[in-house]
């Protein structure tokens, strides 16, 4: 799946001093005034490289507020000039795309519904040819790594080469704790196919509620991400989308100062002490694999059984009762329920898989 783009570093498109790239800004262009008093509260805090508002917003279903369009647009610029702050908006359409390089927009990111349609991603390449501006990629809404690596395709087509990726999480097929699944492990993938191309979290999509904002701007901040991207509003409470999961730009720029930013490397003295924890990972690992296969012998017998009794594959009580019971093993052993799911979501998936081949071969 690897392929060859040709990304600028970030730091020839931004400026941040060596600091993680900071977008903040409200989910939504209300008013002006709305917007130049959030603008003016960030810019105060010294914490932000760039004004993010959504100007144009895809949603879900009709009749909601999907945004002020070219209206926003002359607010945005006023925020710049006033504050200093670079702008930002999403773009989905190719019409978007020459409005906001018309109001003199700085990064355009291109959307989670858009990245997921090849069609629309190619539309707003061939719009973007022979432009200079960054573009930010979110994922997906569902898990397809592949597509997102093809939206940066299409778009470095165009000749584009100042680009990043924003993780924004994934759409749940069930209620969990987050708004959306992280999955980290992918964005994880993902940087290990481009570590030349800047990652950027968004965890007020991520979260869809205050509360877990903190967590989630760590977790990225763990994993060495290059920058955020954070809703902030001047009132939360009363903004007209995603109201629970901003945050006032006061309380962005406290909780960033609880952050702790990781170094991306370290020095010779702690060589030693990490080859012996990553040899005792090793080792676990090999493990851990070794009680999997252990664990699909065991599968494989009990398709054996069902075959000769014919009895289906799948048994959903069965399945609800591994998947209640593991994540609350999960519980008590400290791990992260969700993350255990998921993995065991994938186990059942696989041990499905090994019983129909089963049940699909004679009787020895």
């Amino acid at each position: 799946m690897k392929a060859n783009l040709d990304v600028l570093p970030l730091n020839n498109w931004v400026e941040t001093n060596g600091k993680p790239l900071i977008i903040a800004g409200p989910c939504s262009a209300e008013s002006e005034e709305q917007v130049l008093e959030t603008a003016r509260g960030i810019a105060q805090n010294g914490y932000a490289h760039v004004l993010r508002a959504g100007v144009w917003k895809p949603r879900t279903r009709p009749g909601s507020f999907e945004g002020k369009g070219e209206e926003a647009l002359p607010w945005l610029q006023k925020a710049k000039a006033e504050t200093g702050l670079k702008t930002a908006v999403e773009v989905a359409t190719p019409q978007h795309v020459e409005l906001a390089l018309k109001y003199g927009v700085d990064i355009l990111w291109i959307g989670a519904r858009t990245t997921v349609n090849p069609f629309n991603v190619q539309d707003l390449a061939d719009s973007l040819k022979g432009v200079d501006v960054p573009v930010l990629i979110k994922n997906p809404v569902n898990p397809d790594l592949a597509l997102w690596v093809g939206a940066f395709e299409r778009i470095a087509g165009a000749g584009i080469n100042k680009m990043g990726a924003i993780h924004r999480g994934f759409s749940n097929a069930q209620e969990t704790k987050y708004r959306n699944s992280p999955m980290w492990q992918l964005a994880v993938e993902f940087k290990t196919l481009f570590p030349q191309i800047p990652m950027i979290g968004d965890p007020s999509h991520m979260a869809g509620k205050r509360a877990y904002l903190a967590e989630l701007t760590q977790r990225a901040m763990d994993l060495n991400y290059d920058g955020l991207i954070i809703e902030s509003h001047r009132n939360p409470d009363e903004a007209w989308s995603d109201a629970s999961q901003q945050l006032t730009p006061d309380a962005l720029g406290e909780m960033l100062k609880n952050i702790e930013v990781r170094k991306a490397t370290y020095g010779t003295d702690f060589q030693n002490q990490l080859d012996n924890l990553r040899g005792r990972l090793d080792n676990l690992d090999r493990e851990l694999l070794e009680v999997l296969a252990s664990r699909m012998s065991v599968v494989e017998q009990l398709g054996e059984y069902k075959r000769d009794n014919n009895v289906a594959v799948l048994q959903l009580d069965r399945w609800k009762q591994v998947h209640n019971s593991r994540a609350d093993w999960a519980k008590s052993l400290n791990l992260y329920p969700e993350v255990v799911e998921e993995l065991f979501k994938l186990i059942h998936m696989e041990s499905i898989r090994k019983q129909t081949e089963v049940m699909n071969q004679q009787n020895a």
